[in-house]
């Protein structure tokens, strides 16, 4: 990732921060609601049907936002795109702050939803198209782990603001707050240039080619494969706050510090999915990392671990949940030509989120039976297992040139061949 950095032209840096600053404030909007969930709880009486029917709602946008937002990028320019996606998630995280009930709140949140997805459909795109096969899925995994850093960033300012304000106004400051960093990352868009913007002029295309014969198979397990990335981390995120408080019993500050050393390991894992994307190859590792969640979510969720157990198991659960869609970026950019890349990365990373919009809420209506923590392994374990069925069924894209990738870079350090 250092190489990449050095030798990367001065548009493709700028990009690369550009795009970790948008899906870091992404993340600490999307994540601002699994936080303020229990305050919402209990001052609107809501039930956790509800609960997970507003961040079920909130996928589906997402969906539709990242599918038209993708396929616009290919019709007009990534960077416009990106500038648009932003501004629209910001304005409308600030608006789910004036929310007076349950139908308002929804309304906000598939606002929110439409931002949401399309920014990642861009900007994913955008920064895959600056870098070479070899470091693809370094410099993917690396814009992932701003997703953590946006998170975390929202865990202190929440832990603050409960601290100094009402319940009552805390939750609503928190949306607020969503609207300023946005301010930031437009201006980071500047001097930033699409690089494939001639060619797709050349090269027009209708998004709806990525069913046509040749491209419909990696579109339907592309699809299947982000639905069990989605459905595995959303049915697991969302309630995560509400199961450390009302299962675990924490209090805001406990439930902190738990979400804390879940934060740090999904940042690692974001990381480390990214380097071995590009070591043992995109399907390998997506696979890995989904078998691994599968056996840490079983422990953390149904073991009577105790507190600090919990906290300790925390770590590498959050570490491998966070690999499976640290390694997306690299491996949907690489399944589709240029013309259609936007709509088809679009289509694939956001599409799973429609289906796995279903799981927060089925969640939440059947903890009333199963209960909270088994509710959550269910679904969960079941989407992880699909990611890796569906991982086996595409190509292997490692060594795959995307058909503008500039020459590499030799460095006389590192001359042999990456293993296959």
């Amino acid at each position: 990732m250092r190489q990449w950095y050095r030798s990367a032209s001065p548009g493709g840096r700028r990009a690369f921060w550009a795009t970790f600053g948008g899906w870091a404030l992404e993340g600490a909007d999307a994540q601002i609601y699994g936080l303020v969930l229990p305050t919402l709880t209990a001052l609107w009486h809501l039930t956790n049907g509800q609960g997970g029917l507003a961040s079920s709602v909130t996928l589906v946008c997402t969906a539709l936002g990242g599918w038209l937002a993708g396929a616009a990028s290919d019709r007009w320019d990534r960077v416009a795109v990106l500038r648009f996606t932003i501004a629209w998630y910001a304005v409308a995280t600030a608006l789910v702050g004036f929310a007076d009930g349950f139908e308002s709140l929804l309304a906000f949140r598939c606002l929110q939803g439409i931002g949401f997805g399309g920014e990642w459909a861009a900007g994913a795109v955008l920064i895959s198209e600056y870098v070479t096969t070899r470091y693809r899925g370094r410099a993917l995994g690396a814009v992932q782990s701003g997703w953590a850093v946006g998170w975390a960033l929202t865990l202190a300012a929440y832990s603050v603001l409960v601290a100094v304000l009402p319940q009552a106004w805390a939750w609503r400051a928190m949306f607020w707050l969503g609207v300023l960093p946005a301010l930031l990352v437009l201006a980071l868009r500047r001097g930033i240039a699409d690089p494939t913007a001639d060619q797709r002029r050349r090269e027009k295309a209708s998004p709806t080619e990525i069913f046509r014969p040749g491209l419909l198979r990696v579109t339907v397990f592309g699809a299947l494969l982000g639905l069990g990335s989605h459905g595995g981390y959303y049915a697991l995120t969302t309630f995560l706050p509400t199961y450390l408080h009302t299962t675990r019993h924490l209090s805001v500050m406990g439930s902190s510090g738990h979400l804390a050393v879940f934060i740090a390991g999904s940042f690692l894992g974001y990381l480390a999915s990214g380097w071995l994307s590009d070591r043992i190859g995109r399907r390998r590792n997506v696979v890995l990392f989904a078998l691994c969640c599968l056996v840490t979510l079983v422990p953390y969720l149904l073991l009577p671990l105790g507190d600090l157990g919990t906290l300790i198991a925390g770590a590498p659960l959050g570490f491998f949940s966070a690999g499976i869609p640290g390694g997306l970026g690299a491996l949907f950019a690489e399944l589709y030509p240029t013309r259609v890349r936007g709509a088809g990365q679009g289509f694939c990373y956001n599409l799973g989120r429609i289906v796995s919009a279903a799981f927060p809420a089925l969640v939440g209506y059947l903890s009333g039976r199963l209960g909270l923590a088994a509710s959550i392994a269910l679904f969960a374990g079941l989407a992880y297992a699909l990611a890796a069925i569906a991982a086996t069924c595409l190509p292997e894209t490692r060594d795959r040139e995307l058909p503008h990738d500039p020459a590499p870079v030799a460095y006389p350090e590192r001359t042999a061949k990456l293993p296959r």
